[in-house]
């Protein structure tokens, strides 16, 4: 006899009673992950900030956090909680967004290591936003404060503190020395 496996669906996902405990689905899969700590929270916070001021001059886009959902695989489906994603009107059009996940994939991910994540997780994860159609994912590393940039088609650079981070395919004139994203 012939055994289904049946993997969960990104809307069934979505519909889930809160746990109290983060979780992303992967292939199907609910897993259940630690809470991140609070420097982790206080680096993502940052880059909102640091992308919000921009963005009061220049709007370009959404900006989401909280782990908000982005699909990056279907059948079966994935659902990672991007630290921060930002999303152009291009893309998604200005106003509130819509109940549920959006469609399509953020222009721009950044992603804050924790002392707990395995360097091959997130670079698995970074894999996934990549193929999935984000053009950058912007990985934070606290120790030693700097960002390792990959895109979607070129290599990847890493930029130190002291390092000017601009992304002008995603966010135009945007720059901020990398070392802000720490303070």
């Amino acid at each position: 006899m012939a055994t289904t496996t049946t993997y969960m669906t990104a809307d069934e996902y979505l519909h889930l009673p809160d746990s109290g405990q983060p979780t992303e689905l992967v292939r199907g899969d609910v897993l259940t992950m630690n809470p991140p700590a609070s420097r982790h929270g206080q680096i993502c916070s940052q880059v909102v900030y640091v992308l919000r001021q921009f963005l009061e001059h220049d709007d370009l886009g959404h900006v989401l956090s909280n782990d908000s959902g982005v699909i990056t695989e279907r059948n079966p489906d994935t659902v990672r909680g991007a630290d921060v994603a930002f999303y152009s009107y291009q893309k998604v059009p200005r106003g509130p967004l819509p109940p549920g996940y959006l469609p399509v994939p953020p222009d721009l991910v950044f992603e804050v290591l924790s002392p707990s994540e395995r360097r091959t997780a997130v670079l698995a994860k970074v894999a996934e936003y990549l193929e999935a159609g984000v053009q950058v994912v912007c990985v934070l590393d606290d120790e030693p404060q700097r960002a390792d940039l990959y895109y979607a088609d070129k290599p990847f650079d890493t930029l130190n503190a002291d390092d000017q981070l601009a992304i002008p395919d995603v966010l135009g004139d945007f720059q901020v020395l990398v070392g802000k994203f720490f303070e």
